[in-house]
């Protein structure tokens, strides 16, 4: 008998076939000399580098900062200092992009020569860090460094807001008929330093392949400012979910029964997470603990129907949004710079060769 189309599967976390797409591979663990090479391109260790720099002019006096502290510093004032601040504040902000620019390259190098990303035309780059100009400026450069080195692979930015790719993902995880006949559905993307939660308008009348899908209405908490635990932090959650629910209620939109949750980690099968977690509130990876289950306990049904809850690795998901704008590429490939780097690799089942 033959094997059912994934498209008409039930969906199961962690799934390595989705409906449009095989997840080849998640969260691997690349080594180098001196450890993980993703510790070097995570948001953490560009501001390490700004204040590598800052230390040195400091030594001669001269910090264009003043007293600010390199962690009180936002992006959006590295941005301006570029643009227009005195040359040592820009040069700061220069050496740190081409510092961490080569670094980046490095770890693409990196991944690149892994069995699981072999042959990968094209690196998507996402995260909270891709949604400034400073990111922006990191993946340009990193582009160029790759190019220089005659690497055949294309660095392309996610095209859907940081914010919005790790919900609007979520909906395709699920096979199209689950989301058939109705407007919005929920998502939740849980990371290291943020939880947000929304309603994915699918407009699925408009664009089979999601891509006219956004998101309607959100809201985002920051867990890693709140004196919280895991069990406080699920609450939230729970919270934020009813929220949702009770908004798309008030809208009067068909709202599909499922939420689809992009979490770190490994995802198991059975929805436990396996490693990965050690940055949210308490252990998520505990053998007695189950995020969807205690979320289920809470939101059992969903519009006088039995919610169902899938949840696949953050990184994936987020990924996973770009799908309607890789339909033309077999093996492509993400990766998320924020508190840490998440990265994601997947195989096109169905290539749609442009003109």
């Amino acid at each position: 008998m033959d094997k059912p189309s994934p498209s008409l599967e039930l969906p199961t976390h962690g799934a390595a076939t989705l409906p449009s797409v095989t997840v080849d591979s998640y969260n691997i663990e690349v080594c180098d000399y001196d450890g993980f090479v993703g510790d070097k391109a995570s948001k953490g260790a560009f501001w390490d580098i700004v204040e590598k720099w800052r230390k040195a002019l400091r030594k001669a006096g001269e910090d264009p900062f003043g007293k600010t502290a390199t962690e009180e510093l936002s992006k959006k004032q590295l941005v301006d200092e570029l643009e227009n601040g005195d040359p040592e504040a820009a040069g700061v902000v220069q050496s740190a992009v081409e510092e961490f620019s080569q670094q980046f390259a490095h770890v693409i190098r990196r991944f690149l020569r892994t069995k699981e990303w072999r042959d990968t035309e094209a690196i998507v780059i996402g995260g909270g860090f891709r949604g400034s100009r400073l990111g922006e400026l990191v993946a340009g450069r990193t582009g160029l460094i790759l190019k220089a080195e005659k690497l055949k692979v294309d660095l392309e930015m996610i095209h859907n807001d940081p914010d919005d790719a790790g919900l609007i993902g979520a909906a395709h995880l699920l096979p199209p008929w689950m989301l058939k006949g109705h407007d919005t559905m929920l998502a939740v993307d849980i990371g290291g330093t943020n939880i947000r939660v929304g309603t994915v308008e699918l407009n699925i009348g408009k664009s089979r392949d999601l891509v006219k899908s956004k998101v309607a209405n959100s809201e985002i908490w920051c867990h890693a400012k709140a004196e919280t635990d895991r069990q406080g932090a699920v609450g939230r959650l729970v919270k934020m979910l009813e929220d949702q629910i009770r908004w798309n209620g008030k809208e009067k939109l068909a709202l599909a029964p499922v939420i689809g949750i992009g979490c770190p980690g490994i995802i198991r099968e059975d929805g436990s997470i396996d490693r990965g977690g050690q940055n949210l509130p308490g252990n998520w990876e505990s053998s007695s603990f189950h995020l969807p289950s205690s979320i289920k306990e809470k939101i059992g049904e969903i519009g006088g129907s039995e919610a169902m809850i899938v949840m696949h690795n953050d990184a994936v998901v987020h990924g996973l949004s770009e799908l309607p704008h890789m339909q033309d590429r077999k093996n492509w490939a993400v990766l998320t710079i924020g508190t840490g780097l998440g990265n994601a690799r997947f195989t096109n089942r169905d290539v749609k060769k442009t003109k």
